[in-house]
């Protein structure tokens, strides 16, 4: 009995051991503190410029005028929001050259958001701030891919000393004033350049004064300037350049509003 129960208190001692020893052996991992997730900020949006204001769709939102000798940029309300100080400022358009340049770090000026500005025979491009972010270097100037050339359906037609219009593709016979689009009764016509061949802005003269016309001899511009400039301003901006005076040059709209 003895033997039994000295054997029994052994294996009580070895199963107690046993389990004493399995539970030391186990180790709580320890556990990570997730922290705060970390959150990607949205990048800030960019506010519109209250000063940009758009009143007519098909209008830049900046546009060339000059004062006193010098170019700046005017708003649609007529305020000017780049100052007059360039000798030379076109519409805010693409550049081809910067656009196909070499340098990859300056094709971005050659974007609409740029406009091309001069001073001191130095030529800029200026953002819708006024700020000038390129200065043009020859290095940097690529080879311009032109686009396929849009033929003018329409041309002038000169007959007794008047200038009219014709479509090229369906006129045959002068005599037959049926063919003409405009028959000739004007003493200058020039097609404006345009996105729209069917429907081209036409510059004509009468009576020694200027205004524009469409292919319906419907007048857009009354004949009220000295001259009008034929230029791509109807092409980059959906303007004129005229005058009244010869000299003093400003841009006008479709509906003859004055900038």
């Amino acid at each position: 009995m003895m033997n039994m129960k000295n054997i029994l208190n052994f294996l009580c001692f070895f199963v107690s051991v046993f389990i004493f020893s399995q539970t030391k052996s186990v180790k709580k991992l320890p556990v990570k503190n997730p922290g705060k997730a970390a959150v990607k900020k949205a990048p800030a949006e960019t506010k519109p410029n209250p000063d940009l204001v758009v009143i007519k769709q098909d209008l830049p939102v900046l546009i060339p005028k000059k004062k006193d000798g010098k170019f700046g940029y005017v708003n649609q309300n007529g305020k000017f929001i780049i100052q007059p100080e360039y000798h030379i400022a076109v519409f805010f358009y693409e550049d081809c050259n910067l656009l196909n340049s070499p340098n990859e770090k300056v094709r971005k000026f050659g974007t609409k958001d740029y406009a091309t500005v001069e001073k001191d025979m130095i030529s800029y491009r200026v953002d819708k701030t006024g700020k000038r972010v390129y200065q043009f270097k020859d290095a940097d100037l690529g080879k311009c891919k032109f686009e396929e050339y849009k033929q003018q359906l329409y041309q002038a037609y000169i007959m007794n000393g008047f200038y009219g219009l014709i479509e090229k593709a369906k006129f045959v016979n002068p005599a037959d004033y049926r063919e003409f689009q405009i028959y000739p009764q004007y003493q200058y016509l020039f097609i404006m350049e345009g996105d729209d061949v069917s429907d081209p802005m036409i510059v004509v003269s009468h009576n020694d004064r200027f205004g524009v016309i469409d292919v319906h001899n419907k007048v857009v511009i009354p004949f009220e300037y000295s001259n009008i400039k034929r230029n791509f301003s109807w092409k980059l901006g959906k303007m004129f350049e005229v005058t009244k005076d010869g000299k003093n040059y400003y841009y006008v709209d479709a509906d003859n509003k004055t900038y």
